[in-house]
């Protein structure tokens, strides 16, 4: 019976390609097995060998109350005993879209998913069909799924890997996919359908927008009709009751949420403004389904999440994170790192580099690949994971605190982060 990580991954590698289901999973950037988890607490998980990390990933920002919250588990425990799945319409649905379209100005109507890939997907078809156009713009470093027509110039995982984009995607699928730079207005034409873009860019580590460039998309669109599109997978109910389109005061026409609106469980969903979504079967042309959408135990446990939080645990958050985020960066540079810990309400940045380099907060995805390629990520990671601090296998991942954690979890991360960056910086010396 394994009983390792090691144990587990070797048997995970043999019936699953590359030991993982999701390659930022691996860690196939920072090197070395990955730790296989086996229960989560507030701001704790656990692995096989029991050894307890203070957790930054918290499923990648799902878990916005921390691990096995005792209210959002009984939602869920309530709603299984009721059945799991029906293909029907449920009160579930309904309530969860009816407190989505009440927290975000602007957004009339939206139709449940089961991930994030699934309603960029169905974003983006929806501006098609109603625009009556092909061409979309994205911008280099923003994920958004992988879907064939949004992989180009993505983030996240596929810049982990090192890949430009995906084997298996052909030519046509990306033919009508035009990626600019972030940060930088593009120009538009009357070929464009829509404009997707992460309010706050989330996947090439975190760059925020600049001043203006999210209202300046907004007028660039309108003048020649495209539809913007806010992809707000991570940053919707992250950054606020509002999210990314409240915090910006900017109002895409469509919206793609995620992570937060599932409680930790799987779902997606997208959304809009009610005569862009009358394209959608089956009052219109343009055709979606999914047989899981709306499931009952992630509507339960989204609803749950969304009614647990207001605007003061918000700004709670926010203020907590800025402090944290200040500590971090001094406890990196005092034990012999360049670092910028960058924030944006309650997300996190971390980028660091060999001591003497001038780091500033990257503003586009080529600047903020060359701090994440410098090889000191790794050591760092690997460093803080021996001192019981998880982040993510990976330089172009955020940190997501979660209201669970505290000021011992947040303490014992900066005296375990000076101690890790002493080691990181003498393993960079002997080099």
């Amino acid at each position: 019976m394994a009983d390792t990580n090691a144990d587990w991954f070797a048997r995970a590698a043999a019936v699953i390609p590359g030991g993982v289901d999701s390659p930022v999973r691996s860690f196939s950037s920072v090197g070395g097995t990955p730790v296989t988890i086996v229960r989560g607490e507030g701001p704790y998980v656990y692995d096989v060998e029991g050894t307890r990390y203070i957790d930054f990933v918290q499923s990648y920002g799902a878990s916005l109350l921390g691990h096995a919250h005792p209210k959002v588990v009984d939602v869920i425990t309530r709603a299984a005993s009721l059945g799991t799945t029906f293909g029907a319409p449920t009160p579930g649905e309904a309530l969860l879209a009816e407190a989505i379209c009440a927290r975000v100005q602007g957004c009339d109507q939206v139709r449940l998913v089961s991930s994030g890939t699934e309603g960029a997907m169905s974003a983006l078809r929806v501006a098609r069909g109603y625009t009556g156009r092909d061409r979309v713009v994205k911008f280099s470093g923003c994920y958004h799924g992988h879907s064939d027509a949004l992989l180009a110039g993505g983030g996240s995982g596929v810049a982990t890997l090192g890949l430009p984009d995906s084997a298996g995607v052909p030519a046509g699928a990306v033919a009508d996919t035009v990626v600019a730079p972030y940060n930088v207005v593009p120009e538009l034409d009357d070929k464009v359908a829509a404009v997707m873009v992460e309010a706050t860019a989330a996947n090439m580590n975190l760059v925020a927008p600049a001043a203006g460039f999210l209202g300046a998309l907004r007028r660039a669109c309108d003048e020649v009709g495209a539809l913007l599109i806010f992809d707000e997978v991570i940053t919707g109910f992250r950054l606020g009751t509002g999210g990314a389109s409240a915090h910006y005061a900017v109002t895409p026409d469509l919206w793609v949420f995620g992570k937060v609106i599932g409680g930790g469980l799987p779902v997606g969903a997208f959304g809009g403004r009610r005569d862009v979504l009358s394209v959608l079967a089956p009052g219109g042309p343009v055709y979606q389904a999914g047989t899981l959408s709306g499931n009952p135990l992630a509507t339960a446990a989204g609803l749950c999440v969304l009614e647990s939080v207001g605007d003061a645990d918000y700004a709670a958050l926010s203020s907590r994170v800025a402090g944290f985020a200040a500590r971090l960066a001094e406890a990196l540079r005092s034990g012999g790192l360049a670092a910028s810990v960058p924030s944006v309400g309650p997300l996190l940045g971390l980028f660091v580099a060999p001591a003497g380099t001038d780091i500033e907060p990257p503003a586009n995805y080529d600047e903020a690949r060359t701090l994440a390629t410098n090889g000191v990520y790794p050591l760092l990671f690997h460093a803080l994971l021996r001192r019981g601090v998880a982040l993510a296998p990976g330089p172009f991942e955020v940190l997501f605190p979660s209201l669970a954690h505290g000021d011992a979890e947040l303490d014992a991360t900066i005296e375990a982060a000076y101690e890790a960056a002493c080691e990181a910086a003498a393993a960079l010396g002997a080099q």
